[in-house]
């Protein structure tokens, strides 16, 4: 069942417009001290909780869609996934520093591939 929840990410990105809105090496738009080391956008014409487009980071490779970050975030008292579209370990890794940064955010990174179970022991 796991490889079915990825090849529906794959079918959606596919079939969406991305829109690059944080460039690689831009400013937070509320911290200005955070930079953005990925590039940052979201898939044209979905949904996610926060009323606008399912997040993306993407990044400099060419493998597809390779995870997913989950995020908990205690100030707008939300939750969210971001998707991570051709990010190298590297990306992934400063990606998932980038949403752990602060107390009152938290995310967690299932990379596909891995057992999902896993990830949560």
């Amino acid at each position: 069942m796991n490889e079915e929840f990825w090849e529906l990410l794959d079918r959606l990105v596919a079939q969406s417009e991305i829109v690059i809105d944080r460039p690689k090496g831009s400013a937070h738009p509320r911290y200005p001290h955070l930079l953005y080391e990925v590039a940052y956008g979201y898939l044209k014409n979905t949904a996610s909780p926060d009323g606008d487009g399912i997040d993306v980071w993407v990044g400099t490779g060419s493998d597809g869609v390779v995870g997913i970050v989950c995020t908990v975030d205690a100030v707008k008292r939300d939750s969210e996934i971001k998707i991570l579209l051709n990010c190298s370990e590297s990306e992934r890794n400063r990606i998932l520093k980038f949403h752990n940064r602060t107390q009152s955010m938290k995310g967690i990174l299932i990379e596909r591939g891995a057992d999902a179970l896993s990830d949560f022991r």
